[in-house]
């Protein structure tokens, strides 16, 4: 019963980073759309940098955002693996069970080193996703100024 509940409640957890990852992508995806829709009639101004490298934030948070997907998937990947090895169950493992403790350390490994750079890579999406957002603040502050003649 105990490892039922385990697994759903970390069942719920996953769907709610993964659903939290796509959101944060989208956030991005509309970022950029948004700057290119407001900006599709001016000509090139230096007064765009600060929306340019909200732009270029928002592109850099949706990257990263796509790497850390591909490493919670790894990681996921070698959790399923080493679930396999204990059980049994693995296809190569399974035939020779006097493998698997020394199997379990090294998937271990990978396991743990894919979860880290997930970490790492979802945090920078997080950041230049902030930063693009601040920036596009900037860009219309400073929009707003120059409009008003100074």
């Amino acid at each position: 019963m105990a490892g039922e509940t385990e697994r759903q409640i970390y069942r719920s957890l996953r769907e709610g980073q993964t659903r939290y990852t796509y959101f944060l992508l989208a956030a991005a995806g509309a970022g950029i759309a948004l700057a290119v829709n407001q900006t599709h009639n001016s000509p090139l101004s230096p007064l765009q940098i600060p929306l340019a490298a909200a732009v270029l934030s928002w592109g850099l948070s949706f990257f990263f955002g796509c790497k850390h997907l591909g490493y919670v998937f790894a990681a996921l990947s070698w959790n399923i693996t080493l679930l396999q090895v204990e059980s049994g169950t693995h296809p190569l493992v399974g035939e020779h069970p006097q493998l698997a403790p020394e199997a379990c350390p090294g998937i271990q490994e990978a396991m743990e080193r894919h979860a880290i750079k997930a970490s790492r890579w979802g945090n920078r999406q997080f950041r230049f996703l902030l930063a693009g957002g601040i920036l596009y603040v900037a860009w219309h502050v400073l929009e707003m100024y120059a409009r008003t003649g100074h």
